[in-house]
Order: C-alpha cells, then structure tokens, then sequence
C-alpha cells in the first residue's frame, strides 16, 4: 500500500518541481535522505511534513488518491499501474464534471501563479488545468489539477472552441500522453 502512495506522490513531485532534492530543500524542508528512507518505507514523516505533501493535492484528489491506494490493497496487480490509473480516473471525473455544466474550467499559467506552491512549480515548462465543483460554500469546493506541458496552452488557444469544450474532447488524451512522453 505504502509504495502506491509513494508513487503517485513521486508522480506529482516530478510533476511540480525540477527534482526531487529541490522539492526536499524549497518545500519539504527535510534532507533528500530522509525523503529517500520514508519512499523506502524506513522511517516516517512529522505530520507536518505529512501535511505539506498532502498539500501538493487538493482535498478531492487526495480522497482519490486514498481511494486508489485501497484498490492497490485489494488488488495487488494494480500497484503496477496505480499512477496512470489515477490520471485516467481524474481525466473521467473531470469530463463527468464538465458535462453537468456545474464545472468551471479555469487555465491557470506559471505567471498567473501566486501561491508559495504554484511559485515552485517547473520554470517555464508546465501550465496547470483547474476543474472545480463550487458548492456556495467556502472550503468546500472539489478541485482536480492539470499539469499539462506549455506546449498545450498554445494548442488550447488556437483551438476554434472554448476552453471547457477543448476539455471535454482533448484532456484525457494531452494528459495521458503529455505524462507518457516525461
């Protein structure tokens, strides 16, 4: 179980910054080793680096994330896929969200950014996707994040349809591929 949370985490570590010693040094605040160990399963984490790394995902991704480790638990052959497993789940969520009408699509760029998180992200060379739920209540909106490659905001902007249609055809296949390709 613990090696499925490891990789999606890893997953979106890579995702969002350089390396992995730069998330360690500019956001964890943890040695490299110390990382390394707790990947390994050797030691644990504070809970408030716990927190932080819970941070890296909105609230609704995390429940997800909880939930695709509870399938790896129950089926073992899924540890083997667990990270484009969760991908493709999130790109289907999306859609469904997409096709109530209730979602709001927003693209969101590095020079957007104004969180301490978002500042960290990979210079230059990723663009992030939000797809939220609101409820009318604060807090308690759903959020699922995108890191698509740069190379697509180009495409969504020449496209002749708007951005929450350019999602609901393109996002599966540009995030599926986009992560194959890293």
């Amino acid at each position: 179980m613990h090696q499925a949370l490891v990789a999606i985490i890893v997953d979106r570590v890579h995702n969002q910054f350089s390396t992995e010693q730069d998330f360690c040094e500019s956001y964890l605040n943890v040695e490299a080793a110390r990382w390394e160990e707790w990947k390994l399963g050797g030691n644990t984490l504070n809970n408030e680096t716990v927190q932080k790394i819970k941070n890296l995902f909105s609230d609704y991704e995390w429940m997800l994330v909880q939930k695709m480790i509870r399938q790896a638990a129950l089926f073992p052959e899924k540890r083997n896929y667990i990270v484009s497993e969760y991908k493709r789940l999130k790109t289907i969520i999306a859609k469904k969200w997409i096709q109530t009408g209730e979602a709001t699509v927003e693209l969101i760029t590095q020079k957007d950014s104004q969180s301490h998180r978002e500042r960290s992200w990979k210079i230059n060379s990723m663009i992030h996707l939000k797809v939220s739920l609101e409820y009318d209540s604060w807090g308690y909106d759903d959020i699922l994040t995108f890191h698509l490659p740069t190379m697509i905001q180009r495409q969504i902007e020449d496209s002749p349809v708007d951005l929450l249609e350019w999602v609901n055809e393109n996002l599966t296949e540009s995030y599926l591929y986009s992560e194959q390709e890293e």
